[in-house]
């Protein structure tokens, strides 16, 4: 039975910027070094698309720190331009939103905010096939190995860490990452040893420096950190530093794990191309959606990486699990209260979830936290 193209047509678009607070000021390496302050919210922009039959697709991006009010500005500038479109035409329409907006560039800021139409899109069309986002893509595995970061910050005394960690393995998380990269070293390594020490040589463990050394001081930690039988050391130069990254990844057994803060498929490409990580982290929402991060993992399997997207579990899962090669997904609990679903987490791993596409719906916890909306096509 076929399907007239009228009814996939683009109707309705909602835009709403939404504010997380967090329980608490989150500090990693970039605040004690004074770069940047401690986090206390994160801006999330949801978009919701409807077709003229009445699909309807939910998707995100985000931002840390700053750049909120400018996603969702952005946003709402090339918003128009999807009225009327085709919804099945994912990659034109990536295309189409990109070029609206091509005077302020094809990364950072202005691809972000095209990451929550493209992800809504793409859920459009696994609930429409009435498959999980992962199985439309081509899901290789039912759940994927995950780690626990939010329970390792820096401004976690050592004490409680401790109890993070061995919490977070006992409600069934795969391993424990913990921030390094203060500006005494040795506080890193004790900290390090004493949840090395108190989890067992068989815990997964990984440490993330947030950009925060330079050459020299990679070299020493990385060194340093050779003995404690470490997954990853994650971001330890600065995240455009290809050939210093690369030179760690040949000197040392350690994988080294980056790519998190770059922004668009080209700058993973020329990471890739200087194989300067054993562990690529791209995020969806901010290299611009599903689509783009689809040419990151075709470059990624290509060059041999394991893959460990960073943050938004709920999104990330179904990109993971539709990887060809096992990775790791990223346990961040702090975008719970925006949904109404939750993500099952047992023996180490993540579940994906079965419902259709990426399986979210936003709470009335979400709706409380907008804080701006705009609205185009039918009802606007």
């Amino acid at each position: 039975m076929s399907i007239d193209p009228a009814a996939r047509r683009i109707a309705r678009i909602r835009l709403s910027s939404c504010y997380l607070p967090l329980a608490q000021p989150i500090s990693d390496a970039k605040v004690l070094t004074g770069r940047q302050k401690p986090m206390t919210e994160v801006a999330m922009l949801f978009a919701e698309i409807e077709t003229e039959d009445g699909q309807q697709g939910l998707g995100m991006s985000y931002s840390k720190r700053a750049g909120g009010p400018g996603q969702f500005a952005h946003a709402r500038e090339i918003a128009p331009a999807l009225i009327g479109e085709d919804a099945s035409d994912i990659g034109r329409l990536w295309d189409k939103l990109c070029w609206a907006g091509a005077s302020v560039g094809r990364s950072g800021l202005a691809t972000q905010a095209i990451g929550a139409f493209d992800v809504a899109l793409w859920d459009m069309k696994a609930r429409g096939a009435g498959l999980p986002l992962a199985k439309l893509l081509g899901a290789y595995r039912d759940s994927v190995p995950c780690y626990n970061t939010s329970g390792g910050f820096l401004h976690t005394p050592t004490e409680q860490l401790l109890v993070n960690a061995a919490a977070s393995i006992e409600r069934g998380i795969g391993g424990i990452k913990l921030k390094v990269g203060q500006p005494d070293g040795r506080l890193d390594v004790r900290r390090v040893e004493a949840v090395r020490q108190h989890l067992g040589d068989d815990v997964p463990l990984m440490v993330d420096a947030n950009q925060q050394w330079n050459r020299p001081t990679a070299q020493r930690m990385c060194r340093t950190f050779e003995t404690f039988n470490l997954v990853w050391i994650e971001e330890p130069l600065d995240a455009y530093d290809h050939e210093g990254h690369a030179e760690l990844a040949r000197q040392f057994d350690t994988p080294i794990a980056t790519g998190e803060m770059l922004t668009s498929a080209a700058e993973h490409g020329d990471l890739i191309r200087h194989r300067a990580a054993d562990y690529l982290m791209p995020d969806a929402p901010r290299v611009g959606g599903i689509t783009p991060y689809l040419k990151v993992a075709a470059q990624a399997d290509q060059a041999g990486l394991l893959l460990a997207p960073h943050f938004a579990m709920e999104l990330h899962i179904h990109l993971a699990a539709a990887y060809p090669r096992e990775g790791w997904v990223e346990h961040f609990d702090w975008l719970e209260p925006l949904f109404n679903e939750r993500i099952e987490i047992r023996g180490g791993r993540m579940q994906v979830p079965t419902r259709p596409g990426l399986g979210l719906t936003l709470s009335e916890q979400a709706r409380h936290w907008t804080r701006e909306q705009a609205v185009f096509g039918a009802g606007a």
